[in-house]
C-alpha cells in the first residue's frame, strides 16, 4: 500500500543548527495496517509523518502509494489520497463555518465543484448519520459554528472529516495529546471504530506507550531518525510497557509523558 525507501531528511544543513531528522528509513505499510509509531522527542516520528503528507520533501528516497510516486508531489495533491488529524484540535476545521459546511468541504475534497455552495437534503442526511456515530449530539447542531465546539468535539469532527472519503492512508499526528484523558479515550475509541469499519491503512504517531500497545496491529519505535523496532501480530499483542521501557532505556529518553 505505502512504501518508503531510503528516506532521509536534514533540516538546516551546513549550519550550527543542522538536524538529521531521518536517516535512511525503509518502511512498508500493508493494506489495512494500523501502525502506531512511538519514540522520544526528536526521534523523527512527526517528521516521517510530514514527509508522507508532503509538508516536507525528502532529501533522498522514494515514496510510493500503490503505483503512484508521491515523492515530489505537493501537499495539496497528496490530500486526495490521505486523511489527516493534527495534534491541535483547532487545525483540522474551519471555525467560522458550520458543522455541515465543514463536512461538505471534506466530502467534496478532490471532486469537481461548481460555483454554487449548496448542500442537498440527501447530503445533509448523510452527514447527520455520520455525526450520530460520534455520540456527541452534533447531529442536532449541524448549523452551529465549529468555533463554538469544545476541543474534543472539534477533534472528533476532524477525525470524521478525515475518514469521510475512506482515504488510502490515515495520518494521525498525536491527535489526542492536547485532550483531557476522558476525551482522549473517546477519540481513540472512535479512531479504532472508523479504522476497523473501513479497513483504513493508518499511521498513528503517539508519545503514549500504553496507547501504542493497545491500538493497532503493528508498532514501530523510532530513535535518532531510524526505525529500531518493528513488531506486529501476536508478538505485538503480548507486548507490555516494560518491554518498551527496556528498548527505550538504551537511549535514556523515557519520560512521564511516555508512561501516561
Amino acid at each position: 500500500m505505502l512504501t518508503l525507501t531510503n528516506i532521509t531528511k536534514t533540516f538546516n544543513p551546513g549550519t550550527i543548527t543542522e538536524k538529521k531528522a531521518l536517516r535512511g528509513v525503509d518502511l512498508v505499510l500493508d493494506d489495512g495496517d494500523f501502525v502506531t509509531v512511538i519514540g522520544g522527542n526528536g526521534a523523527g516520528k512527526s517528521t516521517l509523518l510530514n514527509i508522507i503528507a508532503g509538508v516536507h520533501y525528502t532529501d533522498t528516497g522514494l515514496i510510493k502509494l500503490n503505483d503512484i510516486n508521491l515523492t515530489r508531489r505537493p501537499e495539496h495533491i497528496r490530500a486526495k489520497y490521505l486523511g489527516r488529524v493534527f495534534q491541535d484540535p483547532m487545525m483540522g476545521t474551519a471555525a467560522n463555518m458550520s458543522i455541515e459546511e465543514n463536512l461538505a468541504m471534506a466530502y467534496r475534497r478532490g471532486k469537481r465543484r461548481g460555483l454554487a455552495w449548496y448542500i442537498k437534503n440527501s447530503e445533509k442526511e448523510f452527514y447527520r448519520e455520520k455525526l450520530a456515530l460520534l455520540d456527541l449530539g452534533l447531529e442536532n447542531r449541524m448549523q452551529a459554528k465549529v468555533g463554538l465546539l469544545s476541543g474534543g468535539q472539534r477533534q472528533a469532527l476532524t477525525l470524521l472529516m478525515s475518514c469521510l472519503q475512506k482515504p488510502e492512508v490515515l495520518l494521525l499526528d498525536e491527535h489526542t495529546a492536547a485532550l483531557d484523558p476522558k476525551t482522549a479515550q473517546k477519540v481513540l475509541e472512535l479512531t479504532e471504530e472508523f479504522v476497523q469499519k473501513d479497513h483504513l491503512t493508518t499511521f498513528m504517531v503517539t508519545h503514549n506507550m500504553k496507547d501504542a500497545i493497545r491500538y493497532g496491529n503493528r508498532l514501530i519505535m523510532m530513535m535518532d531518525g531510524k526505525v529500531i523496532y518493528d513488531v506486529k501480530g501476536e508478538e505485538k499483542k503480548n507486548l507490555k510497557v516494560e518491554d518498551l521501557l527496556e528498548k527505550f532505556s538504551v537511549s535514556g529518553v523515557v519520560s512521564d509523558k511516555l508512561l501516561s
